[in-house]
């Protein structure tokens, strides 16, 4: 099942692939001529242990940045086991190479026994060498932002559990998807609701709030980068600069933003797109019975959206042990205009 996508300046397409349960004999790879290729080699996406700090373990999200080089987020947790050391990581990839130059691991008082790294955004204008933005979703712990040091590999937690970054509970969000209740339905055991929280993130065109939203809720919130970034603003400080966004209309996954100041989100209740202008219109940009479970989005330099659909909702884990997900799974390419450049994008 793909997650993430992402297009460099060349418009090379990279999608990874976590692993939850199907064979994933790669869980970075390259589209050449339309096949998935292991990238940057099988060997890299070939693992000793949960722990392997040179080695992709599963990878939840790739993004390249404004200077056109590709991240890997890892979250060290296949089938959303326990992180153990070595395996929840951030690390940088040089395109005209092809070799993985930077690689970040992340401690465990910062990736915790409970966390999934799940969405990374990058600010390269802060600090040294730029800083990241990661969302922890977790459905069994603390969610969270994870703020990185580009430059020295420092990180540490923001927002640690706090309200923005939490799955509503069942009486406040009650999501719908394909007409029936999304919810965890075991094979042997009683329904119960949806917990991930943080997930979608984006960094708005000025660079000065995050934006961010929890899995389980049609809201979405944004938090101070310039709060995120000083350490010596106490976590009370921090969350008393978020501020509620308002409704987005319906439960979302991942989100992105363009250079022009617009707000992207996926939509998964609707089989839908959407974005809102810096007026705080909300409109579709795509809508169709194919978008099952639209998760992230890549604004590339070519003027196109790019996003994923994984059918997500089918697992067996949420349809009562059966597995209604149908093959192929897509990767849409939707035009959205030259002018709307990504914040991630090398012209952004």
């Amino acid at each position: 099942m793909p997650t993430g996508v992402t297009v460099s300046a060349a418009g090379r397409i990279f999608v990874n692939y976590p692993k939850w349960g199907d064979d994933v004999p790669a869980t970075v790879v390259e589209l050449r001529e339309g096949h998935p290729v292991p990238y940057p080699s099988i060997e890299v996406n070939t693992p000793s242990g949960d722990d392997d700090p040179t080695a992709f373990v599963s990878v939840q999200s790739v993004v390249v940045d404004p200077a056109d080089r590709l991240w890997v987020l890892d979250t060290g947790s296949p089938l959303f086991q326990p992180t153990k050391r070595g395996g929840p990581k951030l690390l940088r990839v040089d395109l005209d190479t092809d070799q993985v130059v930077q690689t970040i691991v992340f401690e465990p008082d910062v990736a915790l026994p409970s966390t999934y790294l799940n969405d990374v955004r990058f600010d390269l204008g802060r600090g040294e060498a730029g800083m990241a933005f990661i969302t922890d979703s977790a459905d069994s712990g603390p969610n969270g932002i994870i703020v990185v040091d580009l430059a020295t590999g420092d990180a540490w937690r923001r927002l640690h559990d706090h309200p923005s970054t939490k799955a509503l509970p069942t009486q406040e969000f009650v999501p719908i998807v394909e007409g029936r209740v999304f919810m965890e339905r075991p094979a042997d055991g009683a329904p119960k609701p949806v917990t991930m929280g943080a997930d979608g993130i984006a960094i708005s065109a000025d660079g000065a709030r995050l934006w961010y939203c929890a899995l389980a809720t049609r809201r979405w919130h944004s938090v101070s980068v310039d709060a995120l970034c000083d350490r010596s603003v106490d976590d009370e400080a921090v969350g008393s600069t978020v501020i509620d966004e308002g409704d987005r209309g319906g439960g979302a996954d991942g989100l992105q933003t363009d250079s022009a100041g617009i707000l992207y989100a996926t939509n998964y209740e609707h089989n839908a797109v959407v974005r809102r202008l810096p007026s705080g219109e909300l409109q579709t940009v795509a809508h169709d019975p194919r978008l099952l479970w639209p998760d992230t989005m890549s604004v590339a330099a070519d003027g196109h959206l790019y996003v994923t659909a994984n059918q997500l909702h089918r697992q067996a884990k949420y349809q009562g042990g059966d597995d209604l997900r149908v093959y192929p799974y897509y990767l849409f390419r939707v035009a959205i205009g030259a002018g709307a450049i990504s914040q991630d994008s090398p012209t952004g």
